[in-house]
């Protein structure tokens, strides 16, 4: 049996820094600080971060077949991966995302979706997981409507579940009905928690998640997480860091997480190897690069 399931997006990230807030037009070139191709995609950056961890991770996604989509299976597969569930779409490309970084952690994303739209539970294998995680709900509508059922599912063959629905370009926020109730978690980051909850706080947010049915995680940045579990409260720092990019950030917390929670089934342990997974994971380029090994995390924690 696997240890973990992701379901959800992968793409090429082409990660820009040093980009002025207005590039100028009339086919001017500009000079930036840097450049660099890496893994993209909620859910690839955090099965990559999985597998690191040790998890026996698996990965169902919808890629192109073109030099993009090659690019993450080798990613992904060089990671331990297993990319065998991966479809490739025979004549849409794979997603593409361009992120414009500011210092102190900041960007613009623009993302070309490619196949991701025609993602659907078709293409989401009948395999044995003791946990599963999708990504990126907003960016993939098929995957999106059939989401409450493909998790009940496999909660009924024994597993947990979990979502993390990244943000939402259209700015509407509405979730399938029924989705949180059948979520163990949602883990998102402060501004989605606000948004999913419609809440102008995050205890209010937090109140108004866990009434949905599910346990929310909410990533904070530099100010760790915060849970809500059975009335109570967990909170956990996150360690100190000097981030050179925080792309992925919130996905290696999210591999960070469940590798915890799959480990001793305890939130706040859970809490503390996600944002020292997450925190870890800022001290290089890109979503992957950074990410630790696990006996690394668990001396940070230590």
């Amino acid at each position: 049996m696997l240890d973990l399931l992701v379901v959800g997006d992968a793409n090429p990230d082409v990660l820009v820094h040093g980009a002025p807030d207005v590039p100028p037009y009339g086919q001017a070139e500009t000079l930036v600080g840097g450049g660099v191709l890496a893994l993209g995609g909620s859910a690839a950056i955090a099965a990559h971060g999985a597998a690191r961890l040790g998890l026996a991770t698996a990965f169902a996604g919808l890629v192109g077949r073109d030099a993009a989509g090659d690019f993450v299976l080798d990613a992904l597969s060089g990671a331990g991966v297993d990319v065998s569930r991966v479809v490739r779409h025979e004549t849409l490309p794979t997603a593409l995302t361009v992120c414009l970084n500011r210092p102190g952690g900041d960007r613009a994303i623009l993302t070309a979706s490619g196949c991701l739209a025609g993602f659907g539970p078709e293409h989401v294998p009948d395999v044995a997981a003791r946990h599963v995680h999708a990504a990126s709900y907003f960016l993939q509508p098929r995957l999106a409507e059939a989401l409450p059922a493909l998790l009940r599912k496999h909660r009924a063959s024994g597993a947990t579940t979990s979502l993390d629905t990244n943000d939402d370009p259209s700015g509407r926020w509405e979730l399938a009905p029924g989705l949180l109730a059948e979520c163990t978690f949602l883990l998102p980051n402060e501004a989605e928690a606000l948004a999913l909850s419609g809440r102008a706080d995050l205890p209010e947010a937090l109140a108004a998640l866990v009434g949905a049915g599910c346990v929310p995680v909410v990533k904070r940045g530099g100010r760790g997480a915060v849970a809500l579990q059975d009335g109570a409260t967990v909170h956990v720092d996150a360690p100190h860091a000097d981030p050179v990019d925080t792309v992925g950030a919130g996905d290696s917390f999210d591999a960070g997480f469940l590798a915890g929670w799959l480990d001793r089934g305890d939130l706040a342990h859970a809490m503390r190897l996600g944002a020292v997974c997450g925190a870890l994971s800022t001290r290089a380029t890109g979503g992957t690069a950074g990410q630790p090994a696990l006996a690394e995390a668990l001396a940070q924690i230590a």
